[in-house]
Order: C-alpha cells, then structure tokens, then sequence
C-alpha cells in the first residue's frame, strides 16, 4: 500500500478573467521586476508566452500590446517612442500590491486607528458610562438612560434626571505620520534573490493602504544607499538597486527632518533592509567599510537611535537577512531606540508592516 501522496496544489486558471487580465496580471508584476522597464518586460512577458503558451490564436501578445495603449496604460509618445507606463499603470500597481499584500480593505473616508483610550471620534464601543457636562447628545444611550429613570423614579412618577443618563463611549482616533525607508544598497540583490521588489510592492501597498483608508494619516519613502533621498510614491514602480554602500545615517537623519516637519503627534519610522551600516558621509568624502561592523559607523548609527527615542518616534526594523552578527547589529539599535524589530523572509515581510502599523496606531506614541 502506498498511501496518501501529496504534491504542490496548483489552482486552475481563473476562468472568469480575460485574455487581456490574465496577461495584464502578469505584466504588471515584470514591469515592477524591471524597474519600469516595459521593453524588457515585455520581453520577458513574450519569452513565458513561448513557454508556457498563454496567449491563444485568438488573442496574441500584439493585440495584448494595441489594448494596453488603447485602455491607457500604455503609451509611445516619447521623444524617442518607446514604450512608457502610464499614471493609471502606476496606480494599478499600487492597487495590486495591496490586495496582493494585505487583502481586500474596507473604503473609509476617515482616519481610524483605534487606541486604547476614549474620546472623541466617529466610532461607538461597547462601553457606557454616566453622563458628564460637555458629552454630546448624539453619545446619549436613550435605551439605557430610560432604564435608569425607570428604576431610579418607578413608572407612577416617571421622570429623568442627569443622574439617570448614560452614554456610549466612542473610540479615540489618532492621526500618525510614517517614514519608510528602503534600502537600496547593492546587497538587496546579491546571493540570487531579489530582495528589492518585494520592499517596493510593500511600499506601494502601504502607500495605497494609507491613501483609502487612513487619509489623514502622511506617509514619506526615503530610499538610502551611499545618500538617502526621498521619492515620491508614484516613482517606486522604477526603483532600483544601485552599486552603493548602506548609509544608514543618512536615511535617519532625512527621516527625522521629514517628521519634525510633521504636525501630527505620533511619529514613526519603518526600516527595510538587509544588512548592517557600512557608510558615512564626512564632508564631500565617504568612510566606507564593509568588512564587519564598523565602530565609528555604528556609534554614529546608534547616537541617532537614541535621538529618534528622546523625540518619541519608534524606529521599527525589518530585516530580510539572517547573518548572527546582523541581528546582533539589530538588536543593539533597538535596544537603544525602544523600538521593534524583525527578522523576517520576503514572504511575510507585508503582513508584519501591515499588523506593527495597525499595532502602533492603537497606542498613543
């Protein structure tokens, strides 16, 4: 008897989507491989069709390319006319990170990050309470307050005092700002794996999360290499990794000037990257060392955690590499800072942004 044999669960194609979904899902995710690249992912697109035969007779990769520019996510009027995503393309793809991430999002056109304390706010709890001066009728429990009046007075001589009024507590909302930093140093792509495009989906799925459903709350991307420097949200589609060190200085130190710039009270600061420090900037020159963890690099690395702490803003590490010495690194900055850290495989790297995000933000920071 041989008995049970299990093998890799393979679903069947999504019969429901279209010729042109089914390679738009496809394309979407090449053209974020490449860095924006379209003629390269389309390359890669057309090379996959050989081999697995995706297109059919009756829809080829040339009527593909005729609908991505007649819907508009596609365009040719460049000077040198070649192909280029569109505004809506780069959306697309912020919007498929997310549900690709974090799953499909109820719309809300208010901030809701709930806290542990009470206040005002648009949500009701489960809680009441007895009526104070300054409380808003709406908040009033009628049914509750009825109760007590009945109980209080007896129904031959009914009446309701303030003593007798109850109200519904409702959820404290608050609003945060983040900074998100990408490493883009040279390692994000060494050893094999891609390290770079999963930082980036998770990126956009944070900046489409932020942009539906916490519209007040601000998010900042900074991405660091021998410099840092901020990029707006729609270039993260044609991020890509350069031959550069890892500035870890100069990434915390834009992100605190981003947050101080910031009104909002609560302030914080998401780390992706995969190794230690290994450059400073002094002057117009650069102290490189990537051999170990550097002392000069690391103090300097450590003195801006402790001042990220002293101002209240967390730093929160995500690291996608498992070296010993590494989390060492991480661990000690952490410590430092107060803040969080975690070391995680590119898989689950979006579900833990998403719940320290949504963790952080029912607290008060």
């Amino acid at each position: 008897m041989l008995g049970t044999r299990f093998t890799k669960y393979i679903p069947s194609p999504d019969q429901s989507k279209s010729d042109f979904d089914k390679l738009m899902d496809i394309f979407l995710q090449l053209v974020t491989m490449t860095g924006g690249d379209v003629a390269e992912a389309l390359a890669w697109l057309s090379n996959l069709d050989k081999q697995y035969n995706i297109t059919s007779d009756g829809y080829g990769m040339g009527d593909f390319i005729e609908d991505l520019k007649d819907k508009g996510y596609l365009t040719d009027k460049t000077p040198d006319g070649s192909f280029e995503i569109t505004a809506k393309s780069e959306q697309k793809i912020r919007s498929d990170a997310l549900e690709e991430i974090f799953g499909k999002l109820k719309k809300s056109g208010k901030g809701d990050h709930k806290t542990h304390f009470s206040g005002q706010g648009d949500e009701q709890t489960t809680d009441r309470r007895n009526y104070q001066f300054g409380d808003k009728l709406e908040q009033l429990s009628m049914t509750d307050s009825l109760r007590n009046a009945q109980i209080n007075h007896g129904l031959d001589s009914f009446m309701m005092t303030e003593n007798d009024l109850e109200v519904v507590e409702n959820e404290y909302k608050t609003q945060t700002s983040t900074v998100l930093m990408i490493d883009i140093s040279h390692s994000m792509i060494l050893y094999g794996e891609d390290r770079i495009t999963p930082a980036k989906k998770v990126a956009m799925a944070l900046a489409e999360l932020i942009t539906r459903k916490y519209k007040k709350d601000t998010l900042d991307i900074i991405v660091f290499g021998n410099d840092a420097w901020q990029i707006d949200i729609k270039d993260l589609p044609y991020l890509q990794v350069g031959p550069y060190h890892t500035n870890t200085v100069a990434g915390l130190e834009l992100a605190m000037d981003l947050l101080r710039r910031r009104r909002n009270p609560n302030k914080q600061i998401f780390m992706i990257t995969d190794g230690k420090p290994t450059c400073l900037k002094q002057g117009i020159k650069y102290y490189k060392n990537s051999f170990g963890i550097d002392s000069k690099i690391l103090n300097k690395t450590l003195n801006l955690a402790k001042q990220c702490r002293k101002l209240q803003i967390p730093v929160t590490t995500f690291m996608i590499a498992s070296d010993p010495y590494l989390k060492e690194f991480v661990k000690e900055f952490t410590q430092v800072n107060n803040g969080n850290a975690y070391y995680s495989s590119l898989q689950g790297l979006g579900h833990l942004i998403f719940e320290d995000y949504k963790r952080n933000r029912r607290k008060k920071l």
